[in-house]
């Protein structure tokens, strides 16, 4: 292994059903002040769902390239490992993905009470939600806790 790659092997990796490319650890959510803070890996070379950031986020590469894409496609925005992103909720779609290697990416998810992220599909057009309890559900599915 490389020496200056993030080493993820003891990460428990997620998958959400119908997200392809994308894989997420929450580490942390704090309720009382409306925080998420969460792993995410975008798979080399391809492309996650559309979606728009519905709350601030701040975002840290971890490992590879953040690439990130206009809705057609397109590449917009290359952000190195070591960047570090404050992006705020905007209604503009947009995808994004990892460069030549998987990317890993820290997202502080912050202040949202409603939906922090709408899944679009490729016309634009709203097909889902992610809300700050969805997350909540997502972490007690994750570290094995029921109701």
């Amino acid at each position: 292994m490389n020496a200056y790659l993030f080493d993820d092997r003891r990460i428990d990796w997620q998958i959400l059903d119908g997200f392809q490319h994308l894989q997420y650890f929450i580490l942390n959510i704090d309720t009382d002040s409306n925080i998420i803070d969460v792993l995410f890996k975008f798979a080399a070379g391809q492309q996650i769902v559309l979606h728009r950031h519905k709350a601030p986020n701040h975002i840290f590469v971890v490992q590879g390239e953040h690439r990130i894409y206009h809705a057609d496609g397109a590449l917009k925005e290359i952000r190195p490992v070591g960047s570090y992103t404050l992006s705020p909720a905007s209604d503009e779609p947009h995808r994004e993905g990892g460069g030549e290697i998987d990317v890993i990416l820290l997202f502080s998810i912050r202040g949202g009470t409603g939906v922090l992220y709408e899944i679009l599909d490729d016309d634009a057009n709203p097909i889902g939600s992610l809300s700050i309890t969805d997350f909540v559900a997502l972490h007690k599915a994750q570290s094995g806790q029921t109701g």
